[in-house]
């Protein structure tokens, strides 16, 4: 465990690489079979295994879900820990602890309340962010703060790039602002911020190679691979009913890449 830290850490020191965004066990497996360096999970994909909406997943759900993933990959896990399910620094510790303890690499923390529905005020979130960071340092892991205000309409550039340095400052190891997509703001985010930075590759957004240029460390997907994996679900479905055919196995994974993925 602690040389999957080590080597998650080391991953963000030069370089740009592609985290990808797993959304269960197999998915883990598959996209680790296919040679990513590292894996995250995503708060959205979680919820879709689970039959629910982002957002509404529980820190047990979520431990489990970690438990279950990096006890089968190879390779170092970052878990999307939405608000870290916690309010006070002591809630803060105590879920890092458990992902900690869940076999994770690397937790996030993000400054958007869903219940309040609101970005929290930077005094407040750069309190959290310390916490977490307080944390994560006595199990190694790297810790991802994340600017929400590009989602939820709540900020322009200037804003994010005010909390992302704030966050540096109180401690977080990798800076993330997703929604932020042109390669001007991107470029000028990397300026500013001066520590790694992780951008969601989203219709629009520069190619992995062009935000390798910009600086940016990490590039990862959300729960892309998820709705990918759902819409093709959906298509061979469709096709089963309306024509009665199954076109669609033409797609699917071939008996020897089963066996590479959940054979071992």
């Amino acid at each position: 465990m602690d040389a999957l830290r080590k080597l998650f850490r080391e991953l963000h020191t030069a370089g740009t690489f592609v985290i990808a965004n797993a959304f269960d066990v197999g998915s883990a497996r598959v996209l680790e079979g296919a040679g990513f360096p590292a894996l995250a999970t995503t708060s959205s994909g979680l919820a879709a295994t689970l039959g629910k909406l982002d957002q509404q997943v529980t820190r047990d759900e979520l431990v489990a879900h970690v438990a279950a993933v990096t006890a089968r990959a190879g390779v170092p896990v970052s878990v999307d820990s939405e608000r870290l399910f916690a309010e006070t620094a002591e809630e803060i510790a105590e879920t890092v602890d458990l992902l900690a303890e869940a076999g994770a690499s690397g937790v996030s923390i993000e400054d958007y309340d869903p219940v309040t529905r609101v970005v929290e005020p930077l005094a407040v979130s750069v309190e959290r962010v310390a916490a977490a960071a307080e944390a994560g340092r006595r199990h190694g892991l790297v810790l991802t703060a994340r600017a929400e205000n590009h989602l939820y309409g709540a900020g322009d550039l200037d804003d994010t790039i005010e909390r992302l340095v704030a966050y540096r400052d109180a401690g977080a190891d990798v800076l993330f602002a997703p929604g932020v997509k042109a390669a001007g703001d991107i470029e000028r985010v990397v300026a500013a911020v001066r520590a790694p930075v992780n951008v969601l590759a989203l219709p629009g957004t520069p190619s992995v190679p062009d935000l390798g240029k910009l600086g940016v460390r990490r590039v990862s997907v959300g729960g892309a691979l998820a709705w990918a994996a759902y819409g093709a679900v959906r298509d061979a479905a469709r096709e089963l009913l309306e024509t009665g055919t199954t076109g669609f196995r033409a797609h699917g994974l071939t008996p020897a890449e089963v066996k590479a993925a959940f054979g071992g």
